[in-house]
């Protein structure tokens, strides 16, 4: 006989009771106060009176004291009493436990009610308050959605109007086909007319033809400021014509033709000397207007090379391509007055120039091209819109929360909410808290290449610009989302080129994009009002 059922046998207690696997004793707290139970061994709440019968019904030991002669005790009577002796204390140990769980059932029984129930007064005022502020939020946002609901259904339905009656040109002819029906069994004929409706379309497909005059009369960014110091030169080509930029005697920026009037030779490969730019080959020295004002081993000939108009606005350098008399004002693209300017790159692209505008103009290929760098982790919406106003280049994205422009002839501004780098929060700019502010210019150099101006722009985090070697970081970054972007548009470019439409079927978030290319058929058809212009 093992130990535990030993004892249980001079204990007069039920060896089911002894094992500790079947049952095990478990606490709980109910409004603060202790509560023992006895759990079953698959964990279910045993019946306490029906334990309490197995436990505490042994039989009184005292009528059984056991009967000794004489003075002195041979073993088994010592045995007898003593098991007599721990008897009896085991069985008035249970009754006095039985008495004690007896009362603290009676005391469980009263108090638990008031415990689960009673809340201070200050504890129903905190919740009374925490639960009115909730209420007041949630009423807010009611209101607040149903406002966007209703303007996002209404500028959807506008945009849909002008999409399909007003914006595309129809490019196709109604065509009539008729077809005439198999005769039936009983020799009749049915001659059916199938009429296809006119789909309105844009037409951008074929070599790239070249650049209408009039897309050259508009201000164009070519460098930024920083990158033209006293003694350094830009090189840019523009519309298929070799520029070359440096800052005069009096430090401001002037742009001449990159050939020298004497052997063509390109200016850019020489230096700038005292304001004027030297032709490293014979060393003839033009000055911000054109002229040559020096020519080394020769007399002094009254030369002039062609230059344009150009000037200097917040970081930017500008020129004027056109025939056309200059405007006088610049358009500003400086970022709103919070944020500051932590990245300025440019790029040579291999691509023209609106097909790399289209791109740009495009979020809603963002979860599906850019998923190793921003978009990585985006879901795709059910409906991706761009909410804009009926005259107008720019608008909202919806449901990302990103503000966008086009500003004629070739940029494009772009507010981002963020929470985090590469995570998008709330449903527009307004509700975030950090915004990440972009400038992509994209300019003309020729039919096949674009020179991209990038500016990026933050709202927090202004120790950045102080982080050593952070450019190169950034510069590593935005050429690596230029790249998801540029093997697709390389690809449409080639298929262009082919005799493919890349504007085929324009489809709701394709709007911005759209108004692009019909903006631009505008000025090259001469338009004396340019499509969407804001109202004066």
């Amino acid at each position: 006989m093992s130990a535990i059922a030993a004892a249980a046998a001079a204990l007069s207690i039920p060896t089911s009771l002894c094992r500790s696997s079947k049952f095990t004793a478990k606490k709980a707290v109910k409004g603060g106060f202790a509560v023992s139970a006895i759990i079953g061994e698959e964990g279910e709440l045993v019946d306490r009176k029906n334990l309490w019968m197995t436990i505490f019904e042994v039989e009184d030991p005292r009528s059984k004291v056991p009967q000794c002669k004489g003075k002195f005790l041979d073993v088994n009577q010592a045995l007898e009493v003593a098991r007599y002796d721990i008897q009896y204390c085991d069985w008035k140990a249970r009754q006095d436990v039985l008495a004690i769980m007896l009362l603290h059932e009676k005391v469980v029984q009263v108090l638990n009610p008031l415990a689960r129930e009673y809340k201070s007064i200050g504890t129903l005022k905190k919740e009374l308050a925490e639960l009115q502020e909730e209420l007041a939020v949630a009423h807010n946002q009611v209101h607040i959605s149903e406002a966007r609901i209703g303007t996002a259904l209404d500028k959807l339905a506008y945009m849909e109007t002008l999409v399909n009656d007003r914006l595309l040109q129809d490019r196709n002819t109604m065509e009539f086909n008729v077809s005439t029906s198999t005769p039936s069994t009983s020799a009749e004929s049915l001659d059916t007319v199938k009429t296809r409706h006119p789909r309105r379309s844009l037409n951008v497909s074929g070599p790239v033809q070249s650049y209408h005059a009039r897309l050259k009369n508009f201000w164009y960014p070519v460098a930024f400021s920083a990158d033209l110091k006293d003694d350094t030169m830009v090189p840019t080509d523009c519309f298929e014509e070799p520029w070359v930029i440096f800052r005069g005697k009096d430090g401001k920026p002037g742009c001449v033709q990159n050939t020298c009037a004497h052997r063509a030779c390109p200016l850019h490969l020489g230096s700038v000397n005292e304001g004027r730019i030297q032709c490293p080959y014979h060393g003839w020295e033009y000055s911000t207007d054109g002229k040559c004002e020096k020519m080394p081993s020769t007399r002094l000939l009254n030369i002039k090379i062609r230059a344009l108009p150009c000037l200097e606005q917040e970081g930017m350098i500008w020129i004027w391509p056109g025939d056309d008399p200059p405007t006088a004002n610049l358009p500003s693209l400086l970022p709103p007055s919070e944020f500051q300017i932590h990245a300025e790159i440019v790029m040579e692209l291999p691509v023209e120039h609106g097909l790399l505008l289209d791109n740009l103009l495009d979020l809603a290929h963002a979860p599906f091209t850019h998923t190793s760098t921003f978009a990585k982790g985006w879901s795709v919406p059910s409906l991706v819109k761009f909410l804009t106003p009926a005259s107008g280049l720019q608008g909202y994205w919806d449901p990302y929360p990103i503000d966008m422009e086009f500003r004629p002839p070739c940029m494009v501004l772009s507010t981002i909410g963020i929470s985090k780098p590469g995570k998008l929060e709330g449903q527009n700019t307004g509700e975030c808290s950090t915004h990440l502010h972009q400038l992509h210019v994209c300019l003309p150099s020729s039919r096949q290449k674009t020179r991209l101006l990038y500016r990026m722009s933050l709202d927090f985090a202004p120790v950045l610009k102080h982080v050593p070697f952070i450019q190169y970081l950034w510069r590593h970054f935005a050429e690596k989302v230029l790249n998801e972007d540029l093997r697709l548009v390389l690809g449409q470019q080639e298929r262009m080129l082919n005799g493919a439409n890349v504007w085929n079927w324009p489809v709701s978030y394709d709007k911005l994009g759209v108004r692009y290319r019909l903006w631009r058929d505008a000025v090259e058809q001469g338009s004396k009002r340019l499509p969407f212009e804001k109202s004066a």
